[in-house]
């Protein structure tokens, strides 16, 4: 049974509910759902903690920030095989990018907090100067995709910007955030500087809607951003939100097409789809577009299946797979559910899936569906080309594949999205800003923009008096 985590201390309560094992539909483990008095324990212990840690100098806090990191490398094995439990995802994604970028996260926030300048501003008899104050408690919700990588890439600068945190892990996805709250425990960060509460999704109501909570964070659906922002309207609690996405992917005809291939089918299909930068609408110039969907198909025949986080999203992503049929697509491969003849049986699979066919305007061209399937279409013009992808109501990332310079260029910097990723995919330097435009979000995330997000800036200006001549 997985119990809450606040103050430093294990809380038992709440009733409890199952968490399912997605590659065989069993039951893993019981936890423990937040109710009121437990959201309402986690965020007083967080107000309590939060004054002495902001006093912290910045040094100190990037200090604990390192040995986070060093305690995360120590559980590795405990942290990848909770990770792995909850997701189903492969063993060497969890090894090589989920577990070792939750340690990093820490250690590079750690530098870029520590070697950050304030600003000062100097007029003849005037001094102006900023200090920046944490927002207080901030509650970070987290989702169930890559669950321990988002979680640390919201706590380690909300951390060491001097904020103590309520975090609330996908109901999906407890797992490693319980095991994160014991890792708080050995290195002897202080109590109730991180909290952890389990539960679904009035669980995080509770959280993001309490007076004790001075800022949210948060990394889902549209939907549900949509929900939190109107919980916290009232008392105008900023928010920093990464939601949805319906990313394209641009291939033109003077594209290294081994490479294009190779890079769309790990766009595609990581992960099972279920990354928020994933593509699920490629344009592919016309003198290549055949070529290119054939082998786009041979090798998703080739992609081995990673289920579904749930039974009721492996059937949202099945109902899709019946629309893009009812609206007319044809599906070069996948669009059902495969047999393996073992327990896998009984789990949340779907098959890789890539159709085309349909309507700019078709539900399944529309909606974000965030499984392994994407739709092909052919484009003649680099102005069609830009026009068909930014044709949509979300604006996370885009793809672009070309050999020609200029293009690559000039086409990026028209392409309406927070990402743009030019012969390459998910490659990411942690002091950059991360976030989208539209439907995609609010705010970035990375380097100093997250510092920016987890603290206020106060400005103090001195009138200097002159000497006597």
């Amino acid at each position: 049974m997985l119990t809450h985590f606040i103050g430093g201390l294990r809380v038992a309560a709440g009733p409890p509910f199952p968490v399912h094992d997605p590659v065989t539909g069993e039951v893993l483990r019981q936890v423990h759902e937040a109710d009121p008095e437990v959201v309402d324990r986690a965020v007083r212990a967080a107000r309590e903690a939060a004054r002495d840690w902001a006093a912290l100098p910045v040094a100190e806090r990037a200090g604990w920030m390192r040995r986070l990191a060093d305690g995360i490398e120590a559980r590795f094995d405990d942290l990848v095989a909770a990770e792995i439990a909850d997701t189903g995802k492969p063993l060497e994604q969890t090894r090589t990018l989920d577990i070792p970028r939750g340690a990093q996260n820490f250690r590079a926030f750690a530098e870029i907090a520590a070697q950050r300048p304030d600003d000062a501003f100097h007029l003849p008899g005037v001094l102006s100067y900023t200090v920046r104050r944490p927002l207080g408690v901030v509650a970070v919700i987290v989702p169930w995709n890559l669950p321990f990588l988002l979680m640390t890439w919201k706590l380690a600068p909300a951390l060491v910007a001097g904020n103590t945190v309520v975090v609330k892990p996908s109901e999906n996805t407890p797992g490693s955030a319980a095991l994160f709250a014991e890792i708080c425990a050995e290195v002897g960060l202080p109590d109730g500087v991180v909290n952890v509460v389990f539960g679904h999704g009035p669980s995080g109501r509770l959280l993001v809607e309490h007076p004790g909570v001075d800022g949210v964070t948060f990394t889902g659906s549209t939907a549900t951003g949509r929900a939190i922002m109107k919980s916290v309207s009232d008392r105008v609690k900023p928010v920093s939100f990464e939601l949805g996405g319906k990313n394209a992917g641009l291939v033109f005809a003077d594209c290294d097409l081994d490479r294009a291939v190779d890079g769309t089918v790990k766009s595609v299909f990581t992960n099972g789809g279920q990354v928020c930068l994933c593509t699920e609408r490629l344009y592919v110039e016309r003198p290549i577009f055949e070529e290119f969907c054939a082998r786009l198909a041979a090798r998703a025949q080739e992609v081995t299946p990673q289920p579904m986080i749930s039974a009721e999203h492996r059937e949202k992503v099945l109902s899709y797979y019946d629309l893009a049929r009812s609206e007319g697509a044809k599906v070069l491969t996948g669009g059902g559910v495969p047999s393996f003849g073992d327990s896998r049986d009984s789990g949340y699979f779907v098959e890789p899936t890539v159709v085309t066919g349909l309507s700019e305007w078709s539900r399944f061209n529309r909606e974000e569906i965030f499984g392994p399937v994407c739709h092909v279409a052919p484009f003649d013009t680099e102005a069609e080309a830009v026009d068909l992808a930014n044709g949509s109501d979300y604006g996370l990332a885009a793809t672009l594949w070309t050999t020609n310079l200029d293009r690559a260029h000039r086409v990026a910097q028209r392409l309406e999205a927070g990402l743009v990723w030019v012969n390459t995919w998910y490659l990411r330097d942690l002091r950059t800003p991360f976030g989208g435009v539209k439907l995609s979000g609010i705010g970035r995330e990375g380097g100093t923009q997250s510092l920016d997000f987890y603290s206020e800036p106060t400005t103090i200006t001195i009138k200097l008096e002159q000497p006597d001549a």
